[in-house]
């Protein structure tokens, strides 16, 4: 088998998807599942179909392009703010859009004018983590002007906390869409159907009771492929947390010093390092590097290796604990992070394995 290769186990996104589908839907939240961390891979999409869910979002048109060509039927969200050059395509391939640029909420109605359909859009509120959104103090207003467009629907309005200034998600800055709601029925004399309330690191709010009722959509990746929380820093109980295993080979086997020796300065990536004397270790070379993945984000399997760090080719380990023992050629193996998996799959050097 060529290595590096990712392994994907379809049955354990399965069942995170089936678990967190019954879960939400008991309460009335649907589930938007975004599928850009696997590039909207076809294969792990119908996986998720096979759950139920029937919402999927993806920040980067070309891959809902991709999955409109091969399952025309389904149901996408573009959950980036769109550029200007690509407002036909979104109209052409997107049931809905987040939206907090009204010149190009305007701009989005004359193409769907053009093209003589009805957008939906989401407005999307900074309730605090400044990255998009309308300011709350100009949501009213901005809404007032959505109004008078004659092909833009405003489905809903929503929020997005923990990606950026890693503000969380919580009672208050929830209850904010909330009370929006209400002053856009009372202000306005008009109902919004959707409240997306966030993405996977709210369902901490869900799962401790504490998510207002009147949420209705979440935004999520990360639960249900990995099941964990990484801007929690939780493993989801009763969730399968390893469908995602990264393989790399060994490319040399040596018992080194610890201490690099010589004058230092910075990696090729630009940072100042700091290391620690450890006296001589033994220390594997694997064949996958940081063109492929984000290294920090992997965790290995045999947790008595150390990651010391890598190149954009190499992945150094300390190995010097570990009760197996490790030969040229063998392959070792890591549970993906996020950030991992979001880099594996997208790097053509990786060979994708599903089972």
């Amino acid at each position: 088998m060529k290595s590096p290769y990712l392994e994907i186990d379809l049955s354990k996104i399965i069942n995170n998807a089936i678990k967190l589908q019954e879960m939400l839907s008991d309460k009335q939240i649907n589930i938007t599942f975004i599928t850009k961390g696997v590039l909207a891979n076809l294969d792990i999409i119908k996986a998720v179909q096979k759950a139920g869910i029937k919402y999927f979002g993806d920040s980067r048109i070309d891959n809902i392009k991709k999955v409109k060509l091969n399952l025309p039927n389904i149901n996408y969200t573009l959950i980036r703010i769109p550029r200007l050059s690509e407002l036909d395509d979104v109209v052409e391939y997107c049931d809905y859009s987040l939206q907090s640029e009204l010149d190009i909420i305007k701009e989005l109605d004359k193409r769907a004018q053009e093209k003589n359909k009805i957008h939906n859009i989401i407005l999307m509120v900074d309730v605090g983590d400044l990255r998009e959104g309308v300011l709350v103090a100009d949501v009213l207003p901005t809404i007032k002007e959505i109004l008078k467009l004659d092909n833009i629907k405003l489905s809903g309005i929503g929020t997005n906390v923990g990606c950026y200034r890693s503000i969380m998600p919580s009672v208050e800055n929830t209850q904010i869409l909330v009370d929006l709601k209400h002053k856009i029925k009372d202000e306005c004399y008009y109902e919004i159907e959707m409240i997306s309330g966030g993405s996977t690191c709210t369902t901490r709010l869900f799962f401790n009771n504490q998510l207002n009722p009147e949420i209705n959509f979440l935004r999520i990746g990360e639960a249900i492929l990995l099941g964990e929380d990484s801007t929690n820093d939780i493993k989801i109980n009763g969730f399968e947390d390893d469908a995602f295993i990264l393989s790399a080979e060994i490319v040399e086997l040596k018992n080194k010093p610890s201490l690099p020796i010589g004058q230092k300065g910075k990696d090729a990536f630009g940072n100042e390092n700091e290391y620690i004397d450890y006296g001589a270790i033994d220390r594997a070379i694997l064949a996958i590097g940081r063109q492929d993945v984000i290294i920090e984000a992997l965790e290995p399997l045999d947790d008595q290796i150390k990651i010391l760090g890598g190149s954009s080719d190499h992945m150094i380990l300390d190995v010097t604990k570990s009760s197996t023992t490790y030969n040229l050629g063998d392959c070792i193996s890591f549970r993906c992070c996020y950030s991992a998996m979001l880099t594996s799959m997208a790097s053509p050097y990786v060979t994708k394995i599903f089972k």
